[in-house]
């Protein structure tokens, strides 16, 4: 993969900017790492504790995005969902609102609540339209 300006601090830039934009009234009570994991088809990100220290949360993304030919919504949209895991006491010592991290559509919701839903579409309107062509590529 070709040397890229999406590098580890871009993608904290990104968290920070996200949580200071959207997220200000939810409070980090607790460690928040975000990361590239492995290159993945069909996960964009996920949130998780660290195995060894449970006070810490881990947000990683997909290592495809480092690829600038994917558009820069399509990572925030991946972070704003897992942030919205976050807001909602999943993998976070927030309390949990709900049983499940996805029930009765709660991301599509948090992403209107916090009037970003039409990055929601964009980001579903391109990964429809360019995905398969990005696993192409690298798979």
């Amino acid at each position: 993969m070709m040397e890229s300006y999406r590098n580890q601090e871009w993608l904290e830039n990104l968290l920070a900017d996200i949580w200071y934009k959207h997220f200000f009234d939810i409070p980090q009570h607790n460690d928040v790492i975000i990361r590239y994991g492995r290159k993945a088809k069909r996960r964009l990100g996920s949130i998780n504790r660290h195995h060894k220290d449970q006070t810490i949360t881990i947000i990683t993304v997909n290592r495809l995005f480092i690829d600038p030919q994917i558009p820069e919504y399509v990572v925030r949209a991946t972070i704003f969902h897992e942030m919205t895991h976050y807001a909602h006491g999943f993998n976070s010592p927030l309390n949990q609102k709900q049983r499940h991290p996805h029930s009765g559509g709660i991301i599509k919701k948090e992403f209107a609540e916090r009037d970003q839903e039409e990055l929601y579409q964009k980001q579903k309107k391109w990964l429809k339209k360019n995905w398969p062509n990005i696993l192409k590529r690298y798979f």
